[in-house]
């Protein structure tokens, strides 16, 4: 079959690699170059975690998991450091019941101890929530991973090569990979989502475990090797058209900055360096992968997609 992927971000890699291995003729198309910073695939982390509070999204993880090992083996790369994940919520009892349901091994933590351990200062709570399965994943040497493994199956990757229209794209099947411009290129009512402009800050820092901050909102830190630690409010950007190049919202930028002060006495509280990234979102945070005729739509993946790649490629070579 001649299937045609349009986005060579993580996921449309991903798919692209796993259609081209079962013995497709596979042909991406990306608007952009590999590893550009218009999208949600760039910079050089990611957390990966099995931590959620549905078994749905733990199992999902897991077989992730087992393809982020198969992935390393297949390209000779280091993509997971796992150095442990932190989570912090006020009623943690969902989250531990899910994990343990699952098989996963979880440490209680007093506060103490996350500050003597992780230099994590929360003594509003009682107990945080850590699993040592879990860390990060290294963004940019996934994306180049992801499209050696899939050249190597005999995929073409057609780099500035810009779609427009979904009826002028070759082939038997098209998987649309696009992220925040999937909305666009589906049509009206094609895909009820909202594309967002996200913003993070860099800072000064020795590596950290992974942080998940539930209290108020969702802020997040986390190891970005080379760099320092990077730091986010999930979910606190605007609405946004992709095609435009937008600027770090201050907002955010401020707002990290006091959460790093108060969370994180280890770390130079002072933002060296900002970025965007753009979120495409559905309610509950779900993702939006089906087959509708000719196309196969790979879009959304609401913010926390990443750490499943693998896993999402394998589920759209399904489609195919």
């Amino acid at each position: 079959m001649k299937v045609a992927v349009v986005g060579a971000g993580v996921m449309g890699l991903a798919a692209a690699r796993a259609i081209a291995q079962r013995g497709h003729d596979v042909t991406v198309y990306e608007q952009f170059e590999l590893e550009h910073k218009r999208g949600s695939s760039h910079g050089t982390s990611r957390i990966f975690r099995l931590s959620y509070d549905e078994e749905e999204w733990i199992r999902l993880a897991q077989r992730s998991y087992e393809l982020w090992r198969e992935l390393e083996h297949e390209s000779g790369r280091t993509l997971l450091e796992l150095d442990g994940l932190v989570d912090v919520q006020q009623e943690p009892a969902r989250r531990l019941t899910a994990l343990r349901g699952m098989g996963i091994s979880v440490d209680e933590l007093s506060p103490a101890d996350a500050l003597e351990r992780y230099g994590f200062a929360y003594d509003d709570v009682d107990t945080l929530v850590f699993t040592g399965e879990a860390g990060i994943s290294l963004a940019d040497a996934t994306i180049e991973a992801l499209a050696e493994g899939a050249s190597a199956a005999g995929a073409e990757i057609h780099e500035h090569t810009r779609v427009d229209s979904l009826d002028d794209v070759p082939g038997d099947c098209v998987v649309v990979t696009a992220g925040g411009w999937a909305p666009k290129l589906l049509g009206p009512g094609g895909l009820d989502a909202e594309v967002t402009r996200e913003t993070v800050a860099y800072f000064h820092g020795e590596p950290i475990p992974s942080l998940i901050d539930e209290l108020n909102g969702q802020f997040f830190a986390l190891t970005a090797p080379g760099v320092g630690v990077k730091a986010g409010w999930h979910k606190a950007g605007h609405p946004t058209d992709p095609d435009e190049e937008g600027e770090p919202d201050e907002r955010i930028v401020e707002a990290v900055q006091e959460w790093v002060r108060r969370r994180l006495p280890r770390v130079d509280p002072e933002a060296f360096r900002v970025e965007t990234c753009i979120y495409t979102n559905v309610p509950d945070e779900r993702f939006v992968l089906e087959r509708r005729g000719r196309y196969v739509v790979g879009s959304a993946c609401s913010g926390h997609g990443f750490k499943f790649a693998p896993a999402v490629g394998e589920l759209l070579a399904n489609l195919v």
